[in-house]
């Protein structure tokens, strides 16, 4: 049987050489031979499932005297093992974020007397999804309810609307959790790991569908927001247009590295090209969470880039502020849409928070 080198392991594997370096130190992952000319760890093909559950079980977080256990067992006895060790996580998460959620209150003036006196809130919301002037399909999904608001874009294609669907189905159960608004975030990441197995189970051999979403979960007054891709939420509060998410792009990356200007991003080729995605590249995807608490008179827009990519900031505040409920702010905002040509699907909601 032909040895790989530790590069060539290593690229199969998903790993670094570094990384083979330290599994091999540890003991946990040993070469099958070394040459005593050079040095150099060689490897059997036999060894990347070892190699890759390792790699798997690090990106999940897990430590490594935890892997070197897991390692050691039967299949059956490794699914256990890593469903335990997931519950600890969740458990422990959702704790810190009860922590967390009192230090907000306390901070901002809050208290749980405080608390129990404040008026019950809600959404009032309307929802436009439809395929723009130019686009004989629509991948886009939007939804809107009490409790829920969700955008998500799927990669036009095979699969794109299922993939868009399932990842906002995937939300809908929590409208009736009743777990605790300090529960939110844990609840909300455990929901898209959900949305992207589907997204992943739904994959062919000729095509990977992939879809972006971005969601608000409201418990009384706090609201679990949830991103991943260039799906966008905004918020409009005393006036003020604020953008609360960031683009996972190639583009919004080479912003953030200063080798791109912001008004460049419009005009680049690779504008939709996607760093992060439900159904997206080999490793489990990583979502961007955030807390935040809602007040009577906030509005939140979600939308795909079928509005945020052709109208510009200052339009959707003029067009949000200027609106005088939900429904016609959905109206302008598409309207304005289409008076840049609607080049794309369009998936907008529009949420007022209002006190029930």
């Amino acid at each position: 049987m032909e040895l790989l080198t530790i590069g060539a392991f290593a690229r199969a594997a998903r790993l670094t050489p570094k990384a083979l370096r330290l599994y091999d130190e540890l003991g946990l992952l040993p070469p099958a031979a070394v040459d005593p000319h050079s040095g150099y760890r060689l490897y059997e093909p036999g060894q990347l499932d070892r190699a890759r559950l390792i790699a798997a079980l690090r990106r999940a977080g897990m430590p490594l005297a935890d892997v070197r256990a897991v390692c050691g067992l039967d299949r059956a006895a490794a699914a256990t093992a890593i469903d335990a060790y997931w519950r600890r996580v969740s458990a422990d998460t959702a704790a810190r974020a009860r922590v967390v959620t009192d230090l907000v209150e306390q901070l901002s003036g809050g208290s749980s007397t405080m608390s129990d006196t404040r008026p019950a809130l809600g959404f009032r919301h309307a929802v436009r999804c439809e395929a723009g002037a130019v686009r004989d399909s629509n991948e886009d999904t939007a939804y809107a309810s009490g409790n829920l608001l969700a955008v998500a874009d799927g990669l036009r294609g095979p699969g794109g609307a299922a993939a868009s669907a399932a990842a906002v189905d995937a939300l809908k159960p929590l409208e009736l959790s009743d777990a605790p608004a300090a529960e939110l975030l844990a609840t909300l990441a455990g929901a898209v790991q959900s949305a992207e197995r589907t997204v992943r189970d739904a994959a062919t051999d000729e095509h990977q569908p992939i879809t972006t979403l971005t969601a608000l979960l409201r418990r009384g007054s706090q609201l679990a927001l949830v991103h991943v891709g260039d799906t966008r939420a905004y918020l409009l509060r005393g006036g003020e247009l604020f953008r609360l998410t960031q683009d996972h792009t190639y583009v919004q990356s080479l912003v953030d590295q200063g080798r791109l200007a912001p008004d460049q991003v419009a005009a680049h080729p690779q504008r939709a090209l996607l760093v992060r995605a439900l159904g997206a590249g080999g490793n489990q995807v990583e979502a961007d969470l955030a807390l935040r608490t809602a007040l009577v008179g906030d509005r939140y827009l979600l939308c795909s880039d079928g509005i945020s990519a052709v109208v510009g900031q200052e339009a959707l505040h003029r067009a949000l502020g200027g609106a005088g409920d939900p429904e016609s702010a959905v109206g302008r905002l598409v309207d304005l849409a289409y008076g840049e040509g609607a080049p794309d699907n369009i998936a907008c909601v529009v949420a007022d928070v209002v006190a029930d």
